[in-house]
């Protein structure tokens, strides 16, 4: 399912973006604003996303593995009791990722944003589904 620049395939959707690299950061807010996302951040630390992943109402979250030598784990956990949507993004492999986590998606990075985009809808579609079941 190809995805177009301004598409609104997630229109009303609330995505935190946790990503310590700043250009990359900005690529993907302003990829996902395009299609209609509301972004929340992006933010580059622990503490800032763990304080996001609390305080603010969200449907997704991307995050990068490895911020600056923390591991964003603390924040998938917080997510997913909050049932938000999570999608890993890395630079390393996905040997990194504990097997708790082995249903969340991996994009490695550098990922082009457009080509992930359609994972991204299809997850928060499911996730949608799964919450008027």
């Amino acid at each position: 399912m190809p995805v177009s620049p301004g598409s609104g395939d997630l229109a009303r959707c609330r995505v935190l973006v946790v990503e310590d690299e700043y250009f990359l950061a900005d690529d993907v807010a302003r990829a996902l604003s395009a299609h209609g996302a509301e972004v929340i951040g992006p933010v580059g630390t622990l503490s800032e996303a763990e304080n996001l992943a609390r305080s603010r109402p969200l449907d997704a979250a991307l995050l990068d593995i490895n911020l600056r030598g923390e591991m964003s784990y603390p924040v998938a956990d917080i997510l997913r009791e909050r049932n938000v949507s999570v999608v890993f993004t890395t630079g390393y492999g996905e040997a990194l990722i504990p097997p708790f986590y082995a249903d969340a998606p991996v994009w490695q990075k550098p990922a082009a944003i457009d080509r992930c985009l359609p994972d991204l809808v299809t997850l928060l579609r499911g996730a949608r589904q799964a919450g008027e079941a």
